[in-house]
């Protein structure tokens, strides 16, 4: 399941460092950010759906890692989308 194109541009006009960047992790971790919380909402609905349960997991780990490789490389940017999106803290 892919973003709503309006979301995503949303995304990219917020994170983004031009108008069409989608592959930096300040994009990629609000991306991924959004489509967490919607899967959490869906397994609050859904207790026994383990396998997006799965996907949810896979997720996190990705964001995880993309915070930590944001974090070595631009630690201003990184608590910026940090304080942005109200993750870790």
């Amino acid at each position: 399941m892919s973003l709503a194109a309006q979301a995503e541009q949303d995304l990219v006009k917020t994170y983004g460092t031009h108008a069409k960047d989608v592959g930096s992790a300040q994009v990629q971790i609000a991306a991924l950010t959004h489509r967490i919380a919607e899967l959490t909402e869906h397994l609050k609905a859904h207790r026994k759906d383990f396998s997006s349960r799965r996907g949810l997991l896979k997720m996190v780990s990705r964001r995880r890692r993309l915070l930590r490789y944001l974090s070595r490389k631009n630690p201003g940017e990184y608590v910026r989308v940090v304080e942005a999106l109200g993750i870790r803290g």
